[in-house]
């Protein structure tokens, strides 16, 4: 382990231990080069607030899900939200017209099913989870439609969802510090089976679980957004670790045991983080070290409501692609040769 790693993590857990918030990482390089506007819709058809994006298991095309050329598909259920793109940004094929009211998060498993989480909804759809075939075919739903409450079987504001190796499906419901504040476990086939958290700042709580991802061990990363920080955790809800140097993170993707962790919320005008750098972090999930940060470039964020990506997502080359609410649309950062 890296001699900065470790006092950096000694300095967060005494941080942490005295309640207070950790710096985040903001001087790392960055080799990376942006493309803007990658991602090429069908003819007419403009960007809408992005957040849900995901390649596909052999890392070749990305699926991503944008909201109707707005901030909700609510109005627009002729448009499909989902698409799946090659590298260069060729459009492939689109489904999902007026299923989803809000796509908020996506995972795609090793089959290649496509899972969208809706995080809002309009009395008759929405708080639910999807599962597509890569084909659109709609394989499950988890959540009671159009229902926000908190129960085995209904979500209010579900974030985003992952399915582990063995086929258990994790869904981090509760989008607002104030909603439900848990993750739900269930079986490969839907069952449920546990859930842990509720709304705090202590460890193992939770104020807006905004984004998972999971490493080669098993270990659950949790961007635990409203609190600053990722929490890390086993597979049955034991607390683990908990990590402030990748700053507050709407979207997290690990990848070869790479952590890339998004920041798209810190320095706005209400005050949240000052001195912290929105933008994404790279590094090890081995020693929790950041080797890479890529800025945002909006050059006064205090002044913007959010900015940079809350998606985030890496194909096969090593290439990664940030996916955008408020600016809309992907940007596609090519890593260094």
């Amino acid at each position: 382990m890296r001699k900065s790693s470790i006092l950096s993590a000694a300095l967060t857990a005494a941080a942490l231990s005295l309640g207070l918030a950790a710096q985040a990482e903001n001087h790392a390089p960055n080799p990376y080069t942006a493309e803007r506007g990658w991602g090429q819709l069908p003819e007419g058809r403009s960007w809408g607030a992005t957040s849900a994006i995901y390649p596909a298991p052999d890392g070749k095309t990305l699926w991503v899900a944008d909201r109707c050329e707005q901030n909700s598909c609510i109005g627009r259920e002729d448009l499909d939200p989902i698409f799946q793109f090659d590298l260069d940004g060729n459009l492939l094929k689109s489904f999902g017209a007026g299923l989803i009211t809000w796509p908020h998060g996506m995972f795609v498993d090793a089959e290649g099913n496509v899972w969208v989480t809706d995080a809002r909804g309009d009395g008759t759809r929405g708080h639910q989870v999807w599962k597509f075939s890569p084909e659109g075919e709609v394989l499950m739903t988890l959540g009671t439609a159009g229902v926000a409450g908190e129960g085995d079987y209904v979500f209010h504001a579900p974030n985003d969802v992952l399915v582990a190796p063995d086929g258990s499906i994790f869904v981090a419901d509760g989008h607002g510090p104030g909603n439900n504040n848990r993750i739900v476990k269930y079986d490969a086939n839907g069952k449920y089976l546990l859930e842990w958290g509720g709304t705090g700042r202590d460890f193992g709580q939770f104020r807006e679980p905004h984004a998972l991802a999971m490493d080669s061990a098993g270990r659950l990363f949790v961007a635990d957004r409203h609190n600053n920080r990722i929490q890390i955790f086993d597979q049955e809800g034991k607390h683990l670790d908990t990590w402030t140097q990748f700053s507050r993170n709407s979207g997290l993707f690990i990848k070869d045991d790479i952590l890339y962790a998004v920041d798209s919320e810190s320095n706005r005008t209400w005050g949240n983080n000052p001195g912290y750098r929105r933008g994404m972090r790279i590094g090890s999930v081995i020693d929790g070290y950041v080797d890479f940060f890529i800025p945002d470039i909006e050059p006064n964020p205090d002044q913007a409501s959010t900015t940079f990506a809350e998606g985030v997502a890496v194909d096969a080359e090593g290439n990664v692609y940030g996916a955008e609410v408020g600016p809309k649309g992907v940007v596609k950062y090519h890593r260094p040769d």
